[in-house]
């Protein structure tokens, strides 16, 4: 029985009731620990994801926990393990009934990287150590299991000489030997305009794959640069094409590749942009030698959207739609909000998943319990061509945070919380709508304020990815008018140089729109041939060009003010629509 077979028969009529309701994404929980290693299917179909509980500091160790759900992760019952010194999550090898994980130890006496092999399962409290090298790998992935060919594969990455050096080890025999095999890193990042500095080095770190078809693979690493790095193997694993970059944006943050029952591929990833990387001789206070040498980071600002997108065959995507949008991203008090027990980060990046019965898919992404959630939805949500938006939800689909000027880089040693992020706070808000409809419309101005790193408010929206598409505003100018961006992936609302990296950049203002009155503006775009227009009520306004390479299209509006000064009137936006 296949592990899909086995999910399917665990559920009561009424649980695969709820499971088929379930279209867009949808949380169901909050997973233990950050999302990586720690989830795991049983034999008999119960869900596991582990974690720790009850630690006193956030350098302990605390208590070996789980939560399990019997229901494909509709509901979830929290437990301790019977043992601090269980094996918890790990494959399975379905040809000798043998569970293997792998893992790294820092401590002397056991200082290494190993696999841990049982016979028993999760529930081990002494699963047998088998050796793998004497040097650290760490940021693993649980390992991926290749039936047909009796192999099992796990990647990780070792550090020498200021490098990440991406590994590759693999075993034949059931987890007792291992063969390494490094791979060539990615470059390092360069302090270019708009940085002015430089940050943090990954050369290939957390490297997730998928198999393509017969023995060929593709492995997407994490690196410091714009974009993530792929890797191929034509022979299951054994040697590897040097790195080169991928079509995706991400930068320092984790990608995991699924792959479906049916031979498609599901990619998790942050699609985003950091803001410009600062000179960090002038900060204030003062970041450490390491941070400024890029052995470590100032601040995290582009961990706030994660996304999913689809593949047939790894070459070309579908969706590139946000999977979910950071809890606390606005919260005043982001870098201790929740404590820092539970995590030092507070992110919606890193991510596992498995696959559901009837086209779902449950997988946990983010760090830190204030952010960190578990996530159920239909892959057929990944194919919308539309998309729409009028706040009768409120503000939970659009990022408009404003960073606070805040303390940087990791200070958890001093006793005080906070790690590499800024606080925030509220950027554009919802007001209500002038022609006294009892309706809201949001309003992005800007109001000085020297507390903040940017007062330039914006406000970033997502929608189903195309290369030919239009986007219908009902906005209206009453101050200075705003900037419209349409791009391949996210940047933060207040970012200065977002039109850099914009497919198209245009403005709408008094000029163009007029004053006082609402209007009805529609966007064209056109990817393949670079072309695209703008209309107001039905007629023409400008044609506009598109300035970047967009191989996957566009899928987000970033719209930002033009005001340079303080601003309280700013643009309204009643409603957006999207549709290809």
């Amino acid at each position: 029985m296949t592990q899909l077979e086995t999910l399917r028969n665990i559920l009561s009529d009424e649980d695969r009731a709820r499971l088929e309701k379930i279209y867009e994404p949808t949380v169901t929980g909050v997973q233990p620990e950050d999302s990586r290693r720690s989830l795991v299917v049983m034999p008999d179909g119960e869900i596991r994801s582990y974690g720790v509980a009850d630690k006193r500091s956030v350098f302990a160790d605390g208590r070996r926990v789980y939560i399990s759900s019997r229901s494909c992760g509709l509901d979830w019952k929290f437990h301790y393990a019977v043992s601090d010194t269980v094996l918890g999550a790990a494959s399975y090898l379905p040809w000798s009934g043998r569970w293997v994980t792998v893992d790294f130890s820092r401590k002397e006496g056991s200082r290494g990287t190993f696999a841990l092999i049982s016979e028993i399962g999760p529930d081990d409290t002494a699963p047998r150590r088998v050796d793998i090298s004497d040097e650290i790998f760490i940021d693993m992935f649980q390992p991926t299991i290749f039936e047909d060919e009796r192999r099992i594969i796990c990647c990780g990455h070792t550090h020498r000489d200021g490098w990440d050096i991406p590994t590759v080890m693999y075993s034949d025999d059931d987890g007792e030997n291992w063969t390494l095999v490094p791979l060539r890193s990615a470059p390092k990042h360069e302090a270019v305009f708009p940085h002015l500095g430089v940050r943090w080095q990954n050369t290939g770190t957390e490297a997730t794959f998928t198999r393509l078809d017969g023995k060929r693979l593709m492995m997407l690493v994490r690196t410091s640069l714009d974009y993530l790095y792929v890797y191929y193997s034509d022979d299951l694993g054994e040697t590897w094409t040097d790195g080169e970059p991928s079509g995706f944006h991400c930068t320092l943050t984790t990608p995991y590749l699924l792959r479906l029952s049916d031979g498609r591929t599901v990619l998790f990833w942050n699609n985003t942009r950091p803001l410009a990387e600062r000179n960090h001789e002038n900060e204030w206070p003062p970041v450490s030698a390491g941070c400024k040498a890029g052995n470590g980071e100032d601040v995290f600002t582009n961990r706030d959207a994660c996304h999913v997108a689809i593949s047939d065959d790894c070459s070309e995507w579908t969706g590139f739609r946000e999977l979910g949008l950071n809890m606390i991203r606005n919260a005043p008090d982001f870098r201790v909000n929740g404590g820092n027990l539970s995590s030092a980060d507070k992110s919606v990046h890193q991510f596992q998943a498995i696959e559901l019965p009837g086209g779902k898919i449950l997988v946990e992404y983010g760090q830190h319990e204030a952010s960190r959630r578990i996530v159920i939805f239909d892959v057929n949500w990944l194919y919308e061509k539309s998309r729409t938006e009028d706040w009768q939800n409120g503000m939970k689909n659009v990022s408009t945070h404003l960073f606070v000027k805040s303390i940087s880089d990791c200070h958890l040693d001093t006793g005080f919380g906070g790690h590499c992020a800024w606080n925030r706070t509220e950027g554009a808000l919802l007001v209500p709508d002038p022609d006294v409809t009892f309706g809201e419309a949001l309003q992005i101005c800007r109001v000085k304020d020297e507390r903040l790193v940017s007062d330039r408010q914006g406000m970033v929206w997502n929608f189903p990815k195309a290369l030919r598409g239009e986007i219908l505003l009902d906005m209206r100018v009453e101050g200075s008018g705003v900037k419209i961006r349409l791009c391949d992936h996210w940047m933060n609302p207040s970012d200065e140089y977002a039109g850099l990296y914009a497919a198209y950049d245009f403005e709408l203002d008094r000029r163009t729109l007029g004053c006082g009155r609402w209007l009805k503006v529609r966007i064209t775009f056109d990817c393949l041939t670079g072309d695209g227009e703008v209309s107001c009520d039905g007629v023409r306004l400008f044609g506009i060009k598109k300035k970047l390479d967009t191989p996957d299209g566009i899928s987000y509006l970033h719209v930002q003010t033009m005001a340079e000064d303080t601003d309280y009137a700013g643009t309204l936006i009643r409603r957006m629509e999207y549709r290809s």
